[in-house]
């Protein structure tokens, strides 16, 4: 069976017309993460905004060594937080009035407000360390970028069916954070449930640097390997008559455990592929056992049928 042709070009290049409704739920664009505020419109830039997310205020100045220092380095934490936490500037000697109200005696002076409060904050230039750790406190736990909102809609999309709408969320989060995994390994899991192989293939060589040694890699990967195997198979029924005339025709049942597993069936083709170890352990160079430890690579290790079928392997092999 053959799944429906689809051109992906338009979510692995940035040219979808349509934006996802989970872009649009955001906290904004990179631009307004960090701004520069006045007397006037802090009330609007701090106090009202931090009833939705939170918001740090930097208060520095020109002559301000040390705020030179940390400037950068909070600018690089708050565009990590993807919107979790805002950073509004504010110049002291343009703008003194506020700080003098929250007591700022010496900078750079960082005061963190959520709904309407100040909560939390620290004096001087930290390291980046100490500064990322007081921003993820104050993001909290679970508070998913854009990218990852629509990498979770794009794997409900697919779980659904909708492999167009999958494609085109998990391409948009692909472009908006190309250093996510999350949209590659989904933009190929379309593409392979639309049996396009090869361009399933071709996905997963553009991943970003040092993720191609990621787990759910090798799982995507073996599971394309196992797909195309399935589609070079000869018709099921022919091979189950085979082994009807005789019991002892282990390529048969293997193709059929690897037909199985194509069609989701797969304990029937854990079983298939038992049966042969139990039969001959060593039929074609130990080939039923190294399939068994390629569907449970495929399958993930929590799978319940890849523990199910390393409990009737250990059985087998230690009884």
């Amino acid at each position: 069976m053959t799944g429906p042709s689809f051109s992906f070009g338009n979510q692995m290049t940035g040219s979808a017309t349509a934006k996802p409704a989970a872009a649009q739920s955001s906290a904004g664009p990179t631009g307004d993460l960090i701004k520069e505020t006045t007397t006037r419109e802090f009330m609007k830039d701090v106090i009202e905004t931090s009833r939705t997310v939170p918001v740090l205020v930097d208060f520095w100045a020109d002559w301000c060594g040390p705020c030179k220092q940390l400037t950068p380095v909070l600018e690089q934490a708050i565009t990590k937080a993807k919107g979790a936490v805002r950073l509004v500037k504010m110049n002291i000697d343009k703008y003194p009035e506020i700080a003098g109200q929250l007591g700022v005696r010496s900078i750079p002076a960082v005061f963190a407000f959520k709904d309407g409060q100040p909560v939390d904050g620290f004096m001087g230039a930290l390291p980046a360390s100490e500064v990322q750790a007081f921003i993820d406190r104050l993001a909290g736990p679970g508070a998913p970028s854009d990218a990852e909102a629509m990498i979770e809609e794009g794997g409900l999309a697919l779980a659904e069916g909708d492999l167009e709408g999958a494609a085109q969320l998990f391409g948009a989060a692909m472009q908006m954070e190309p250093e996510n995994i999350g949209g590659y390994l989904g933009l190929a899991e379309v593409l392979l449930a639309a049996k396009q192989f090869e361009q399933a293939r071709e996905v997963l060589t553009r991943l970003p640097a040092g993720k191609e040694n990621d787990p759910r890699v090798a799982g995507i990967k073996a599971r394309l390997d196992l797909e195309e195997q399935a589609a070079k198979l000869g018709d099921a029924t022919e091979l189950e008559a085979r082994l009807v005339k005789d019991a002892n025709d282990h390529a048969a049942r293997f193709d059929l455990a690897l037909i199985a597993n194509a069609r989701g069936q797969k304990e029937e083709a854990v079983d298939f592929l038992i049966e042969i170890v139990r039969r001959k352990r060593d039929w074609n160079e130990d080939a039923a056992r190294k399939q068994l430890v390629q569907f449970f690579e495929a399958w993930g290790p929590k799978d319940e049928m890849t523990l199910y079928g390393r409990r009737r392997l250990s059985s087998v092999l230690f009884s």
